[in-house]
């Protein structure tokens, strides 16, 4: 049962921005697999099911091509596991507190190709607007890779000329830690979220869906 993140996760994850190192890591891997992981686990466990299965992210970096040779994320991250490729859930916990996300946070070129058609839709643009307006209502933030100006092939005067522009979507919130980060009220906040964010997504799924489609 998920009874909130500890402080110890917390102080894990400062420790860890001060001193990315595998001798960190070893000296403190009890910490994170009894403050992190499992209260990770029992989080997914008890969100499951509304929303099914979730899977933890590796706590390793890739830095096989990147300048920050950093050996470990300095969060902990989940997605909900039957949504590889496709719009879902996100939690994270770190130093700095609790981020909950739905949505798309990458994109290949079809997909792309298939969000710009539907936002250039009257129909389906206009509801994606209805979803969007909803969500910033609800003090949610409204993210992406977004272009300068309209793609090629889109007037810059679109109706909906700021949602084109968009080569990701997704809607998020943060909260830094307070008390009830490390109790089962935790759970509520991202239950909610992510009820919020289920428009969003199955507009995304519906849409665009995973990468690898026929335009």
């Amino acid at each position: 049962m998920f009874t909130g993140f500890p402080e110890q996760a917390l102080d894990f994850y400062e420790g860890l921005e001060a001193d990315n190192s595998r001798t960190y890591w070893q000296a403190n891997k009890d910490v994170y697999e009894s403050a992190v992981r499992a209260p990770m686990l029992a989080l997914l466990a008890d969100l499951e099911p509304e929303f099914g299965p979730g899977r933890i992210f590796r706590p390793n970096r890739d830095v096989r091509f990147a300048a920050d040779k950093s050996p470990y994320k300095t969060h902990c991250g989940a997605v909900l596991a039957d949504h590889a490729g496709q719009a879902g859930g996100y939690v994270e916990i770190s130093a700095a507190g609790l981020v909950v996300a739905g949505g798309y946070y990458s994109t290949e070129p079809d997909q792309v190709e298939r969000y710009r058609r539907a936002v250039a839709d009257d129909v389906q643009g206009r509801r994606l607007v209805r979803t969007v307006a909803a969500l910033r209502e609800g003090g949610y933030e409204l993210g992406g890779t977004v272009l300068k100006t309209s793609p090629r092939g889109y007037p810059k005067d679109h109706p909906r000329a700021d949602l084109l522009r968009h080569r990701t979507l997704y809607a998020r919130c943060g909260w830094k830690p307070e008390p009830w980060l490390h109790t089962a009220a935790a759970a509520d906040r991202v239950r909610a979220a992510w009820r919020a964010f289920a428009p969003l997504n199955a507009w995304l799924a519906e849409q665009v869906g995973p990468a690898g489609l026929l335009p």
